[in-house]
């Protein structure tokens, strides 16, 4: 090996003296905008035409190449092959490796569940689309042929319904599009992560896909969430129906599905049976979640978990610990695992060479656009045959009234190359009939032969007007496609597997199974320092002094109950949510909870402020130091998820000041650094919708004076009120009188 090495190098060293490569040792200099159109955009380009995007038959060019080369080799009606067969043939498509083929069939398989309806007829292991572990065999180890239903995928290829164009190498030709008789687009789930864009398309279930389809060629502005519920799931599960989520994805093409695990409660072994979840999670990531849990101590509930897929298909078990409510512990796991998840849609479809996002509604327009194009190419392609074989039977008939004569004139032809013209002099037919009668054979002519084929032209004629009428009437090629669609239908329509659960029921169902809360009475305290005290009243009336940190201060007291949820803003406009109940009762003399270890603030936040609510009604009010004031309902800080942190809970642009809980407007009291006080009345801010506003200006500062204090207005704070209050906002405010500033005066 080393002797070749040697003689390659001399080789090198033979160079002719005046070899030249060219741009060796240039460096050029390029404007990056030439480089990204030479370059990068090309790619771009193959990326979201030629691979990543589904187009309006429902599929991308390598499931199309593959359906194809599967459907030349004759598996719609034969017996299976094994897979590496079918992998080497599409490769004369799909020049990109066997394993990126074979994966492609994996997916497309009956025994991977990963379709509604598959087009693949599999045998041997060909893994789990709900399982990362489970690998499929090697393609030398399964087989596989078309199912059924690809046959609605193929039917009249034949007959020009689609463009076909040359493969890779020019070698052999292959379909565009393949002309599906039903909206395969919509029918079975399609993921595709392009460059700078993506799709995502979630399944329906295929009758109410065929019924919809049918309602809006009747009715253009049919209602289609009157046939089409949701989305429907290979691996069934439970969608949490909300119609105006469903109707944002039918109109736009982009939303959500929310899809929740199915379970069974196994009294006898004291176990839960989890056999359907979310399309978009595995079972070992809820393994895993559910042990991390466990691990965490967030639910002791369960003593064990197992992965239990088997021949039956999907199956997760859950063991309990004794006493253990099965429905409680699911409404937890429902929002702390997996076991409920969102499908996030995308529907971006290739138009005409052009991706597009669309709502259902303009799918199915397209689709029946190109279904009836493909019906008319079918007609058209009919219509050319039977006119063509009706030109050719008028020729034959004219023969019918002197056979002898026909024979004479072959027989007395002396050239064979005059026998054409001869035959068209003799009978007055063109050069195609004449070709025909002369092509005849012997033994057909004869009267009977001559007559059977002779009363087909009266059935053609029919036929061709029939054809020529489709082709004049839109609403006949929709009655086709009616009818297509129905046949459909009777054929492989299945009912639903993924059943629907309204929201409202979700809701109620939560608040029967919602961990019973103590309730009782309890004082809540805050300092400035971010600590927290809950304490019983029996426990205070026995205590005696707060004991708190050296400096610190006790800046809130309220008087509450065990049940109220508890909001802290800290300094870098973030709000943490948590319950009193989240808190152990405490006494006096302790410092209480550090807010920010034990809520797990980020590094270097603090706590500035506590609001209590119980049913997060009233306003909160933020004070900030460049005078201005943002009014925001609480009811924008309800979240209707288990969100603990929210970021951008109010406006950063200045220092914050106070954070005032408001049931209803009164009035403040607002001190600035140069000393001015003024009355505001929060009936005079108005409200935002935005938790980040920064709010309107309320307080006029001069200078580098700054808003220093505010606080609830009592009436024996000041011997005059109306001199600080405004009939318009912003306002300066009034420098305060010698005796509202009372003992002040003497510690100047």
């Amino acid at each position: 090996m080393a002797k070749k090495t040697k003689k390659a190098a001399a080789g090198l060293d033979k160079l002719p003296e005046n070899a030249h490569i060219m741009g060796s040792g240039l460096v050029e200099a390029q404007q990056i905008t030439s480089t990204l159109e030479t370059n990068y955009m090309p790619y771009v380009m193959s990326v979201i035409l030629s691979r990543a995007i589904p187009e309006i038959d429902g599929f991308k060019p390598s499931h199309r190449k593959l359906l194809y080369t599967m459907y030349k080799m004759g598996l719609l009606t034969g017996a299976r092959t094994k897979s590496a067969n079918i992998v080497g043939s599409t490769m004369k498509l799909n020049p990109h490796g066997d394993a990126a083929i074979y994966e492609t069939m994996v997916r497309l398989s009956r025994g991977y569940q990963a379709l509604l309806h598959p087009y693949v007829d599999s045998k041997g292991n060909f893994g789990r689309a709900y399982s990362s572990d489970m690998e499929y065999a090697a393609s030398r180890y399964t087989e596989a042929k078309l199912d059924p239903i690809a046959g609605e995928l193929f039917r009249d290829i034949d007959k020009d319904t689609v463009d076909f164009v040359d493969n890779y190498d020019s070698t052999m030709k292959e379909p565009t599009l393949l002309p599906v008789t039903y909206p395969s687009i919509l029918v079975n789930n399609n993921i595709g992560i392009a460059v700078g864009m993506a799709s995502s398309i979630c399944s329906f279930n295929l009758t109410e896909v065929c019924e919809t389809a049918i309602a809006l060629m009747k009715d253009p502005d049919a209602d289609i969430t009157a046939t089409l519920k949701a989305p429907d799931f290979p691996g069934g599960g439970r969608i949490i129906y909300s119609r105006d989520e469903m109707r944002k994805l039918y109109d736009t093409g982009r939303g959500s599905v929310r899809v929740r695990a199915v379970y069974t409660y196994d009294k006898e072994s004291n176990c839960i049976d989890i056999t359907e979840i979310p399309p978009t999670t595995t079972v070992e990531a809820i393994i895993a979640k559910l042990a991390d849990l466990v691990k965490a101590g967030k639910i002791r509930e369960i003593s064990d978990v197992r992965n239990e897929i088997g021949l039956d298909g999907l199956k997760i078990t859950i063991d309990l610990k004794r006493g253990t409510d099965p429905d409680r512990l699911m409404a937890r796991l429902f929002a702390m695992t997996p076991l409920e998840d969102s499908f996030s849609c995308n529907f971006n479809i290739l138009i005409a060479g052009a991706p597009q996002v669309l709502g259902v509604r303009r799918i199915l327009e397209e689709w029946t656009a190109f279904r009836m194009e493909c019906v008319c190419r079918r007609v058209d392609y009919d219509l050319k045959k039977a006119k063509d074989k009706l030109h050719l039977l008028r020729g034959l008939s004219k023969i019918l009234l002197d056979i002898d004569k026909a024979v004479r004139i072959v027989r007395e032809t002396d050239e064979e190359a005059e026998v054409v013209p001869n035959l068209m002099i003799g009978f007055g037919i063109d050069e195609i009939q004449a070709e025909y009668v002369a092509e005849i054979k012997l033994r057909h002519l004869n009267r009977e032969y001559i007559l059977k084929r002779t009363e087909e032209i009266g059935k053609l004629e029919k036929d061709v007007a029939e054809m020529e009428e489709i082709l004049r009437s839109p609403e006949r090629v929709r009655a086709i496609i009616v009818g297509e669609l129905r046949d459909v239908t009777a054929k492989f329509g299945k009912p639903r597997r993924s059943l629907l659960l309204y929201a409202s029921d979700i809701r109620q169902a939560a608040a029967e199974t919602e961990e019973e809360v103590p309730d009782y009475p309890c004082t809540l305290f805050f300092t400035a320092e971010g600590y927290f005290k809950k304490i019983t009243p029996q426990s205070l009336r026995m205590s005696g002094e707060q004991k708190l940190k050296e400096g610190d201060r006790i800046t809130q007291t309220v008087e509450a109950s065990n049940s109220r949820d508890l909001l802290f803003f800290t300094g870098a406009a973030t709000v943490y949510k948590a319950k009193a109940a989240d808190f152990p009762d405490t006494k006096a003399s302790v410092l209480g909870d550090y807010v920010a270890s034990r809520l797990g603030f980020e590094e270097g936040e603090t706590a500035v402020a506590m609001v209590v609510t119980a049913d997060y009604s009233g306003y909160l009010l933020f004070f900030f130091e460049n005078g201005k004031a943002a009014k925001v309902e609480l009811s924008a800080y309800a979240t209707k998820t288990n969100r603990r942190r929210l970021v951008g809970a109010y406006s950063d642009k200045s220092p914050l000041v106070a954070v005032l809980h408001v049931p209803e407007d009164r009035e403040f009291l607002l001190t600035s650094t140069s000393g001015r006080r003024l009355l505001v009345h929060t009936g005079a801010i108005a409200a935002k919708t935005t938790r980040s506003t920064q709010g309107v200006q309320v307080m006029t500062l001069k200078g580098q004076h700054r808003l220093k204090d505010v606080v609830p207005f009592a009436e024996d704070m000041v011997t005059k009120p109306n001199r600080y209050r405004t009939k318009s906002l912003p306002a300066a405010g009034a420098m305060p009188l010698p005796e509202d500033i009372g003992e002040q005066l003497t510690l100047e």
